[in-house]
């Protein structure tokens, strides 16, 4: 299960990716009962508030997350007595309290047994990198509240850093640009459509803008590269971080980084003008993973396929 904070994606053992839906819980604005989970909760829109309660791949609100994860494997496993052995991503920068807390949540949402895999080595098997060896990775895995980046040698973090700049700070900085140069308001879910759309090779995006004054929604053509220019500071934090992660790690680690470069992964990762930026700041090849969303998922996929990863995760503890 990848836990993450735009997204929940289950992986069953045989059949790949089985569920992905928004980490959301919809409750009730009233009573603050729950009424949806998920891509229900999506969809209800406006029929109550919507509740994130996963922040950095850790739950930031216990009892919707414990609500919320056992919603997800019901739904995986549907026989009600189902208690499925579950791996989880575990942030790199967590501590002895988050990963008890991770544990206890995941048993408290009827998992038989809970294994924890580090977050940027289940990334990193995910984009198809291979541990086996000493060598140097890098992987930079920009998600809806953060972006994390490690440095490892096989299957052990040898540097890590993260940044508070990930899809929701690139949300803002559009509807910022909208409301500086247009003087109109642009809600969360234009703002994650305009920077969506941006990626492709459409030179245009049109989004639906609000007038503060009198309420109307007009339809406004934003140029690309004024969306990247707009979001271009933070693409630079996340390489100033990238650097400082890189400058943390033994000479002959930082000498094969510059021959195998970094691989981005996340939602984040979808985003038109980061590449050039990192290629730029780091001096290394940058590529994005084939299945970036999907990356962290596949990678605990694999410990799950092959039970040997887990035994040598388990001995390092």
């Amino acid at each position: 299960m990848d836990l993450g904070a735009a997204s929940t994606r289950i992986y069953a053992k045989r059949k790949g990716i089985v569920l992905d839906e928004p980490s959301a819980v919809m409750c009730d604005g009233r009573t603050g009962k729950v009424i949806g989970y998920g891509a229900e909760a999506a969809a209800l829109g406006g029929g109550g508030r919507t509740c994130w309660p996963v922040r950095g791949g850790l739950p930031a609100d216990t009892e919707l997350a414990r609500r919320m994860i056992r919603h997800f494997l019901r739904k995986v496993h549907w026989h009600p007595y189902s208690r499925p052995r579950v791996v989880m991503a575990l942030p790199g920068d967590s501590t002895p309290i988050d990963r008890a807390a991770l544990r206890d949540i995941a048993y408290e949402a009827e998992a038989r047994i809970a294994r924890l895999v580090p977050h940027a080595v289940a990334a990193a098997l995910g984009a198809g990198l291979e541990l086996s060896d000493c060598t140097g990775h890098m992987v930079i895995d920009i998600g809806r509240d953060s972006a994390r980046i490690a440095v490892l040698s096989g299957e052990s973090v040898v540097a890590s850093g993260s940044v508070p700049y990930g899809g929701l700070a690139v949300n803002r900085a559009i509807a910022r640009f909208v409301e500086r140069e247009h003087g109109l308001l642009l809600d969360d879910d234009e703002a994650e459509s305009a920077k969506r759309r941006s990626s492709g090779t459409n030179p245009e995006v049109t989004v639906r803008a609000r007038d503060p004054e009198t309420g109307r929604e007009h339809d406004l053509v934003l140029p690309v590269q004024k969306i990247f220019e707009a979001t271009e500071p933070s693409f630079e934090s996340i390489a100033r971080t990238a650097v400082e992660t890189v400058e943390r790690c033994p000479a002959e680690l930082a000498a094969d980084l510059g021959v195998r470069g970094a691989v981005v992964v996340g939602g984040g990762a979808l985003l038109r003008g980061l590449g050039r930026c990192l290629r730029g700041a780091l001096c290394m090849p940058v590529r994005r993973a084939d299945r970036p969303l999907e990356a962290v998922a596949l990678g605990l996929g694999r410990c799950v396929d092959e039970l040997g990863l887990i035994g040598r995760f388990r001995s390092r503890r």
